[in-house]
């Protein structure tokens, strides 16, 4: 069984009144840095992306990173040796994103300037949301999608250290029937930015690589969890398919520990639905899942997961989440199962 084995507010204080799409990376020593975008709402000029290192067992305060003219969205983090990227997205439309990078080599405390990931893309390169993947062959995989119209989800790339990227053919539900319909803006209670209840289909893929092929778990508007899955590497996808796993239309995350794999979504089947609970599911083959503990059951949201695993000192996982938009705790979770 999985424990709860400590939970701590990662800011004392957030630095804007919306705190949202946290994302966690191990550094070399075994401590954790945390990214997220913070402002007045989703989709305000004010949004920016802010950083903070946990230092000595203790969390810094947050520092800005990047913002400034336009929205700042869903950073990504990926660890590569002593180089620290960070992924994000900007522009005051989602349809028409743009991805940049910027690059640490001190665990956070600088950062380079920013460059464009694809240079002229429109819609969005690299990770959407969810953590890069690194192959067994060494290259690297990032979830993507777009949202103009039907949702579709993508795999990003890269043979050369995340430098270039070639993107998938589109990876959408076969025979999706999109019509625009603003009626949910009304009805849902979610304060997500009018843009995003125009869409339907699959979105922000969360991967991971076993013996069979690589696969993805994907955030639906059809009450749930969608798989798709790769046997050439991550190049070509199958069309995705629903699992049993109910989703929200809300952010998920999944790790593979090499032995089970593990979720963390709001297991909630109504698109748009409430985003509590939270919860830590795992399956042995990423296909039947059973729920492992209820991370957060409280009214209000408890949204957008970023699951990782360490092995240092023991496995354990490790999971950031967002506490009603205002500011994201820092989960814990150590398993005393011998199958972890």
């Amino acid at each position: 069984m999985l424990s709860i084995r400590s939970r701590e507010f990662i800011l004392k204080e957030p630095p804007g009144a919306f705190c949202h799409a946290s994302s966690l990376a191990l550094l070399p020593r075994g401590s954790l840095y945390c990214c997220f975008f913070a402002g007045s709402k989703e989709g305000a000029d004010d949004c920016a992306v802010y950083g903070v290192a946990l230092r000595g067992g203790h969390w810094q305060e947050p520092r800005l990173i990047a913002g400034g003219g336009c929205p700042h969205w869903n950073p990504v983090l990926w660890p590569n040796g002593k180089e620290l990227v960070l992924f994000y997205k900007k522009g005051r439309r989602i349809a028409a994103w743009q991805t940049f990078v910027r690059r640490s080599y001190d665990e956070g405390r600088t950062w380079s300037e920013e460059e464009e990931l694809v240079p002229g893309d429109r819609g969005g390169r690299g990770p959407v949301r969810n953590k890069v993947l690194t192959l067994k062959d060494g290259a690297l995989l990032a979830g993507a999608s777009t949202e103009k119209g039907e949702w579709l989800s993508f795999a990003d790339r890269s043979e050369d250290g995340g430098r270039t990227w070639r993107l998938s053919p589109p990876i959408g539900i076969e025979n999706l029937t999109y019509e625009e319909n603003f009626s949910e803006v009304f009805a849902s209670g979610i304060a997500v930015s009018p843009q995003s209840f125009r869409g339907r289909g699959v979105i922000q893929p969360s991967l991971w690589q076993d013996e069979l092929g690589v696969h993805m778990l994907l955030r639906s508007s059809e009450g749930k969890v969608y798989r798709a899955d790769s046997f050439d590497d991550g190049r070509n996808f199958s069309s995705p398919y629903p699992l049993a796993v109910p989703n929200n239309n809300s952010g998920l995350d999944a790790v593979y520990t090499g032995k089970r794999l593990y979720l963390a979504c709001n297991p909630v089947a109504e698109n748009w639905g409430s985003r509590s609970p939270l919860s830590l599911l795992s399956s042995e083959n990423g296909l039947d899942f059973k729920k492992e503990l209820d991370l957060e059951t409280g009214p209000g949201e408890y949204s957008y997961p970023c699951l990782l695993c360490s092995e240092r000192e023991g496995l354990h996982l490790h999971l950031a989440a967002a506490e009603h938009r205002s500011r994201p705790p820092c989960l814990k979770l150590n398993q005393r199962s011998k199958n972890f």
